[in-house]
């Protein structure tokens, strides 16, 4: 019997780990996006999906091009092609949208 025991407690703490977690597996996940500005954007996505579409949707909205615009989640800069499975993001985890600042001459 204790081994009946065990397994049923090895079970439910195989529950509740994948119940802190995202699923990997097209669950979808809420995110925020904040700008400079302040601004939030709430997203809706596959836990499964790159971030591509989050990134471009976001620029749209704001009118910028994606190309000047850095995203980050836990001060790491995130690229288009990682899903948020893979970063371990949970629902209602914040992405900070930074403008890129780029060099240029001084005029001195």
């Amino acid at each position: 019997m204790a081994g009946v025991e065990d397994s049923n407690t090895a079970g439910s703490a195989l529950h509740n780990e994948e119940e802190k977690k995202p699923l990997d597996h097209g669950a979808h996940i809420n995110l925020k996006v904040k700008g400079q500005d302040g601004g939030e954007v709430f997203f809706r996505i596959k836990s499964s999906a790159t971030l591509r579409k989050l990134m471009n949707a976001y620029c749209e909205r704001q009118s910028v091009d994606s190309s000047s615009m850095a995203f980050l989640f836990d001060g790491r800069r995130l690229r288009a092609d990682q899903t948020p499975a893979e970063l371990d993001m949970e629902d209602g985890d914040e992405i900070d949208a930074m403008l890129h600042q780029t060099g240029g001459a001084s005029g001195l």
